[in-house]
């Protein structure tokens, strides 16, 4: 299994909820051909170099995940297919030193996540603290 990155721009206009939907679309695709997610970063709304198909701006996802060699070209054929996602690129991380950079971003991603996880269930806790003592 090799090390993979791959970044993914959504168009602007799509709701929250079809960009997860996009998302668990992807996850379902990775699964399918035997990769292993190790973290996902949704990087937000940025602006695009250039335009593309009439958006100057673009939704940024990062998916950090192993797979064997022979599902890239499945997973890239698949996402081509997409009419919601502007512009994709698989990066492969092969010696060392990169496996090692590969492993500090995903860590780095999972940590944030979690701990915006654990401050929204904290969050959740205190409304409902809140709304018992109303």
């Amino acid at each position: 299994m090799r090390h993979y990155e791959l970044l993914v721009i959504l168009k602007p206009t799509l709701t929250d909820e079809e960009n997860s939907s996009q998302v668990e679309s992807l996850k379902e695709l990775l699964d399918k051909n035997s990769a292993l997610i190790e973290a996902i970063e949704d990087r937000g709304i940025r602006n695009l170099a250039y335009e593309i198909q009439k958006h100057k701006r673009g939704h940024y996802y990062v998916i950090y995940f192993k797979a064997p060699s022979s599902a890239i070209s499945e997973i890239e054929r698949v996402i081509r297919f997409n009419e919601e996602i502007l512009k994709f690129m698989t990066i492969k991380y092969e010696n060392k030193k990169e496996i090692a950079f590969w492993e500090t971003l995903s860590s780095k991603v999972k940590k944030s996540s979690q701990e915006t996880q654990e401050k929204a269930e904290q969050e959740s806790q205190d409304e409902e603290k809140s709304q018992e003592e109303a």
